[in-house]
C-alpha cells in the first residue's frame, strides 16, 4: 500500500523540462536540457532521480539539495522509515512515495521505476540517499546514456574499491562474476546503486526479487541485448549504517541466487 506525496515543478523552475528538437543531441548542465544541433519537431527531454531511502534523516536533505541540480524531479521512495526521512525529504522539494512498512531497495527502487514510467520520462537516475553517491557525477552518467540503455557507475575502475572491506568486496565480485558469465557480458561492479537507466528500455526489465534486484536486472538487460556501459565513478564507503554483506550472507549467496538466476535465464 503506498501513500503519495506531492511537488510542483515550479519549484525547481531551472530543473523542469525544456523542448528539445527530434534528432538533436542533448546535454544536461544544472538540470537544464542544452541543444547541440536544432532539427523539425520538438520532443521533450525528462530525467528523474530516484532515491531509495530507509532511516535516511541526517543525509537525505543535502542529497536532493545536490541530485536536484541535474534532473527535472526528485522522488524520493520512503522506505517504511522509522525518523523523519519523508518530512525532511518534502521539505527540499522531492516527490515522496512511501511505503507502510520497509521492502528493501528493490522493492524501493521498483517503486520508483514503476513512477518513471507511468509518469512518462526519458531517463532514471538512481542515486542513494547516503550520500555515498556524488550528485556531481549525473552529468557523467547522464552523458554516456546517450548511446547505452543503461549505465553503471562502477567503483572497480577506479582505487575507492580498495576501501571496502574484504567481505563486500568478494560479494560484489560473486555477483559480478555470475552475470558476465550468464550474460557475456564485460562488466566489473554490478551491485552498483548509482545508475542510469533508459525508460523505454526499463519498462522490459522491471525485476522481481527484491534481495538481488541488480543481478536480476542487470542479467535480463544482458540477454536482451541491451546497451550497458560503465563508467569510472569513485564512492567511498558510507560513515553510518551497516553493509548488506557478512559471512554469513556470503556463504548463502549461491542458495539465494539460484530462483534470481533461473527466472532470468527460463522464464524470461
Amino acid at each position: 500500500m503506498l501513500f503519495i506525496g506531492s511537488r510542483h515543478c515550479g519549484r525547481f523552475s531551472l530543473s523542469c523540462p525544456v523542448e528539445a528538437k527530434r534528432g538533436a543531441r542533448v546535454k544536461r548542465v544544472h538540470g537544464t536540457t542544452i541543444l547541440s544541433s536544432p532539427l523539425a519537431a520538438s520532443e521533450t527531454v525528462r530525467t528523474v532521480a530516484v532515491i531509495p531511502a530507509y532511516n535516511e534523516s541526517s543525509t537525505i536533505g543535502s542529497v536532493i539539495d545536490g541530485t536536484s541540480r541535474y534532473v527535472d524531479e526528485v522522488v524520493v521512495v520512503d522506505d517504511g522509515s522509522t525518523d523523519d526521512t519523508a518530512a525532511i525529504a518534502r521539505e527540499h522539494g522531492a516527490h515522496v512515495v512511501t511505503h507502510v512498512f520497509n521492502t528493501g531497495v528493490g522493492g524501493a527502487v521498483r517503486t520508483g521505476y514503476q513512477y518513471a514510467i507511468r509518469h512518462d520520462f526519458d531517463f532514471v537516475v538512481q542515486v542513494d540517499a547516503d550520500g555515498q553517491h556524488d550528485p556531481e557525477k549525473i552529468p557523467t552518467l547522464l552523458d554516456h546514456a546517450e548511446d547505452a540503455d543503461m549505465v553503471i557507475g562502477s567503483r572497480y575502475l577506479n582505487e575507492s574499491i580498495d576501501d571496502y572491506p574484504l567481505i563486500r568486496r568478494l560479494g560484489i565480485t560473486f555477483f559480478t562474476t555470475v552475470v558476465r558469465k550468464l550474460g557475456g557480458i564485460d562488466i566489473t561492479d554490478v551491485t552498483s546503486g548509482f545508475r542510469v537507466y533508459r525508460v523505454s528500455a526499463l519498462k522490459d526489465i522491471l525485476h522481481r526479487s527484491d534481495n538481488h534486484w541488480a543481478v536480476e536486472q542487470t542479467l535480463d538487460a544482458a540477454q536482451r541485448g541491451q546497451r550497458i556501459e560503465e563508467v569510472s565513478i569513485e564512492m567511498p564507503i558510507r560513515d553510518e549504517g551497516e553493509s548488506q554483506f557478512s559471512l554469513d550472507t556470503l556463504v548463502l549467496y549461491p542458495i539465494r541466487m539460484t530462483d534470481t538466476v533461473f527466472r532470468v535465464l527460463l522464464f524470461r
